[in-house]
């Protein structure tokens, strides 16, 4: 992230830092308040927008792209990651219509007959295919498909009780799979890049701790949540006996829809997959990909495409355009600036000081503003320190940036998903009562990740 060409007063940065702050609290009281995370973060956009220009921070005024052309983009759509919400939409609305076809319900009623009914086995099976798909495609796609699949398990199962620690624990290992290769996530680009790490050394590097976070976080999970291996036979075999009735085929009322959706959505997890190095699809991005696969798989419902635009969590949607406004004006006033700076004079307090510090700095950051522009920030000082491209200082940056955002469920969009699925299934979840759930996880896998980063790397 570029510094900007203007200076801005001190005092002006102290504005815009408090009213993150007055943000933050806004949405941790949002049930006492009675307002949705759109409306709190969306007149805080406002707000700041109006200071912003009144203290000439923003970049009003003409674009020139590579075409030589002026346009005239407001500058609170330049802000905006449209990347993720294409990514969001187009995910949401593509999943929302294969899951007609019945696939979903098919692949969820088979992983709960190969449990033989136990929540453990199944909490297993779905931790492991958020943590493949984190990797692999993106962790907003990742929890709305496992999110979906966990949703129709448990419900087959009779243990909807279950579902809130499920979508929880699914929640915090989006992250954790995040972690896994050089592609899993933007941070992991930006850093590997500036640090000159190959895909392989990432994923021989990241592999490990991923491994150990994933086992520690779904043990943890089953205990704090009570998922339990059944132990009795009388509870096995009642077990056994209620999946052995379910029919994977129920939910299918046509073969031909059926073998549609495997064949779009084994293209659209490949295609996702590999957008990085696809020629023409690299440079439109994978927000482009989950639009057109929603575009393409809308046409079986072409007369009433307008019942899944309904179905579209638009308090979200609004949510993350609000909110990457918010965090674009207060790049602009220097408030990441200074988060970056403290950072700085953090990694002198020596070497295995520095990188615990700079690790969990980086993560608190991250877990209320966007660990994109801040991973940036981190990466650009580094570099500018000629730090070495084996030094853990980077991967201290890596592992804080990315596990920020399992300590609130605005530290990264695939943990507000998982709210939002919960908020869609009429479990209770506040803003805080995320916070106090995860915490003691994101503390757990921070403490991994730094003793991991200072002694095995």
């Amino acid at each position: 992230m570029e510094q900007s060409a203007h200076q801005v007063p001190i005092f002006v940065t102290i504005i815009f830092t408090v009213l993150l702050v007055a943000v933050i609290l806004c949405l941790a009281l949002e049930e006492k308040i009675h307002a949705q995370k759109s409306l709190i973060v969306g007149i805080a956009a406002v707000f700041s927008l109006f200071l912003g220009q009144y203290f000439h921070l923003l970049p009003i005024g003409f674009l020139i792209n590579v075409f030589s052309e002026k346009l005239n983009i407001p500058v609170f759509i330049q802000g905006i990651d449209w990347s993720v919400i294409t990514i969001m939409l187009g995910s949401g609305v593509f999943v929302d219509v294969i899951s007609k076809s019945g696939l979903f319900t098919w692949i969820a009623i088979k992983l709960t007959k190969k449990s033989k009914g136990d929540p453990l086995v199944l909490l297993v099976y779905y931790g492991l295919m958020t943590v493949v798909f984190s990797a692999v495609l993106n962790n907003v796609t990742a929890m709305i498909i496992v999110g979906s699949l966990s949703t129709v398990s448990l419900t087959k199962l009779e243990k909807l009780d279950k579902l809130l620690g499920f979508l929880i624990i699914e929640g915090l290992l989006t992250n954790v799979g995040g972690l896994l290769t050089l592609i899993s996530s933007v941070p992991n680009i930006i850093v590997g890049q500036s640090a000159g790490i190959s895909f392989i050394k990432f994923f021989l590097v990241a592999g490990p701790y991923v491994l150990i976070a994933t086992i520690v976080t779904i043990f943890m999970g089953a205990r704090i949540f009570n998922i339990n291996k059944l132990s009795n036979e009388e509870e096995i075999n009642e077990a056994v006996l209620k999946v052995s009735g379910f029919d994977e085929n129920d939910g299918i009322e046509s073969w031909g829809f059926f073998k549609f959706g495997i064949v779009m959505t084994i293209l659209f997890i490949l295609v996702i997959a590999t957008t990085s190095v696809l020629p023409v699809i690299k440079d439109l991005g994978m927000g482009y990909v989950a639009m057109g696969f929603a575009a393409i798989a809308l046409i079986r419902y072409k007369s009433e495409t307008d019942k899944f635009y309904k179905s579209i969590d638009w308090d979200l949607i609004g949510f993350f355009i609000a909110l990457f406004v918010l965090i674009n004006v207060m790049e602009h006033a220097q408030v990441l600036n200074m988060i970056g700076n403290f950072l700085t004079k953090v990694i002198d307090l020596g070497p295995k000081a520095g990188v615990a510090s700079v690790l969990f700095g980086s993560a608190i950051f991250s877990s209320v503003t966007d660990n994109i522009p801040l991973a940036a920030m981190l990466a650009k000082i580094l570099v500018g320190l000629k730090t070495a491209s084996d030094s853990n200082l980077w991967w201290a940056v890596i592992f804080g940036a990315n596990l920020g955002g399992n300590i609130t469920p605005i530290g990264s969009a695939s943990t507000l998903v998982a709210v939002t699925i919960i908020h869609k299934n009429k479990l209770n979840l506040s803003f805080m009562g995320f916070v106090k759930a995860s915490a003691i996880f994101a503390t757990v896998q921070l403490i991994l990740a730094c003793i991991y980063v200072l002694v095995f790397i």
